[in-house]
């Protein structure tokens, strides 16, 4: 019997021994529980993890269906929405040679996305959670929009213990100016941007601008202004993106990056995956990790917020040119259910 089968005979037992203490019968719970499935058509069932955490409530939030063969495109923007996590993921049939599934990803405003971070990371534990893929599994390739995406797995026994999923290799894009314009759009004073270090886009597969701050304190004062922001990229012409706040400050934590990645509507993002791999690229091309140290970064974000998370990102190098780029973390499961479909 699975860890989630152990789980859901105990639930169902923890209800009956609840149905007998309030003088129901066990025919009756039973009785009860199949009326509301009748009034429930068309439930799927779903995993809820914590990402690049070990420790529940903590993280970044991931919903993954399990079983939406047959949901139209809409059904799983819906149910995404209404989920109400930065991300849910649709676990579907394999579609390419090569591939172990199909993976779908839809973010909060019903967005399908090509590539997310935290999504890959945390559906790979839901699929060995699951028992889809046998203990031991070295590797499996999930199908997402952008192409076949590589994901390496660490085991303690039978248990998942840590997922590494390679990203693309970095792209160096165009520059904005780090002055007063761009503190002002951050809400930080324009000392605390350090000087002598592009504010540029990254992208291995998802492009962000990273803009290095001074201190922990000045990325934990950042307040993104939508209207000072859109008129920076009007300005500098070029495509509007996140921007990726972060400082080499050490800390007790360890870390060798503290971020933060807070949108212009001001939610923050507690783990962004699709953004540490071009983060640590970042750091490495402009001399703020060393090359002997690139395949060793940890990243921690959602501090401020809260849910702390630990992204660990590693880099293979041939001479300067990064030629390999990996993120990696933990996932923890904190809850399964069903959703109604629309």
């Amino acid at each position: 019997m699975s860890p989630l089968t152990r789980r859901a005979a105990l639930a169902a037992g923890a209800s009956s021994v609840a149905a007998l203490a309030g003088g129901a019968s066990p025919v009756d719970a039973q009785s009860a529980a199949s009326g509301a499935a009748d009034r429930l058509p068309n439930l799927r069932r779903y995993l809820h993890y914590d990402v690049f955490t070990s420790t529940p409530h903590a993280g970044n939030q991931l919903g993954v269906f399990m079983e939406p063969q047959g949901l139209a495109t809409e059904a799983m923007a819906s149910m995404t929405r209404e989920m109400n996590y930065s991300e849910c993921t649709f676990v579907l049939p394999a579609e390419t040679s090569g591939t172990t599934v199909r993976l779908r990803i839809f973010g909060r405003a019903g967005n399908e996305m090509p590539f997310a971070g935290h999504p890959v990371i945390g559906s790979a534990f839901a699929l060995a959670d699951d028992g889809r893929i046998a203990a031991g599994t070295a590797d499996i390739v999930f199908g997402l929009g952008i192409g076949p995406t590589p994901v390496r797995l660490e085991w303690e026994g039978p248990r998942l213990r840590f997922a590494w999923m390679t990203q693309q290799r970095p792209v160096f894009g165009p520059t904005l100016p780090a002055g007063p314009a761009l503190a002002a759009a951050i809400g930080v004073a324009p000392e605390q941007i350090a000087s002598g270090l592009p504010v540029q886009e990254v992208s291995c597969g998802s492009a962000f601008f990273y803009a290095p701050l001074t201190t922990r304190a000045a990325v934990d004062a950042v307040q993104m202004n939508a209207r000072e922001l859109e008129a920076l990229f009007k300005a500098a012409g070029v495509t509007r993106r996140g921007i990726f706040v972060f400082t080499t400050e050490p800390g007790a934590d360890g870390a060798t990056v503290y971020s933060r990645m807070v949108g212009a509507t001001g939610v923050e993002d507690p783990a962004t995956g699709s953004a540490s791999g071009p983060l640590g690229c970042y750091l490495v091309r402009h001399g703020l990790v060393a090359a002997t140290r690139a395949d060793s970064i940890v990243s921690a974000q959602g501090v401020k917020m809260g849910r702390p998370s630990r992204i660990h990102i590693r880099l293979a190098l041939t001479g300067t040119d990064i030629t390999t780029v990996q993120v990696g973390g933990t996932s923890v499961l904190v809850g399964d259910g069903r959703l109604r479909s629309a």
